[in-house]
């Protein structure tokens, strides 16, 4: 019998580190369509509330180099909450062109598990993520996810919950 599954069902490079260290998760997709240079989630389309969806955000640091914050999509990182937590006098976005270069992600793909086998950044986590306790985030694929809990995800990659979130951008 074939190890591979039927086309789509393919495990995502994220699902099987999870897998490998039985970290429990359910897989989770969602439809998609290209806006300018990226691809997005069809937020119309959800069949959740976009609270309980994360967005992994990698940003750079004047001191640290790379830190990844995440928070709800209906949120936004707060530039100044974010430095202060991180050890920096200020952050920002890594600009789109960088973003494979540094995370090993295209927009829209990133999350804390590959980025942290990866990479030593930083990874601080909304507060909202650990009063929730389930969240929905990234699977390093468009349009997939895994439904996880936020504390043991956390744990796993060795993020801090922070209060990082803002509902107005930077």
């Amino acid at each position: 019998m074939s190890k591979k599954k039927a086309k789509g069902e393919e495990k995502t490079l994220v699902e099987k580190i999870l897998d490998k260290n039985k970290i429990a998760y359910e897989p989770v997709s969602f439809s998609t369509h290209q806006d300018g240079d990226v691809m997005q989630i069809d937020e119309q389309e959800l069949s959740v509330a976009e609270h309980e969806v994360y967005k992994t955000l990698v940003l750079t640091g004047n001191k640290t180099g790379p830190v990844v914050g995440i928070v709800p999509l209906d949120t936004h990182i707060d530039y100044k909450k974010l430095s202060h937590v991180s050890g920096n006098k200020k952050v920002g976005m890594v600009p789109l062109k960088d973003l494979v270069k540094t995370s090993g992600y295209e927009h829209g793909a990133n999350n804390p598990v590959g980025i942290h086998e990866r990479h030593n950044y930083p990874i601080f986590f909304g507060n909202e993520a650990k009063e929730a306790g389930t969240i929905i985030i990234s699977a390093g694929k468009i349009g997939r996810s895994v439904k996880i809990n936020a504390e043991a995800l956390a744990k796993f990659v060795g993020a801090q919950f922070a209060d990082i979130t803002s509902q107005e951008e930077g």
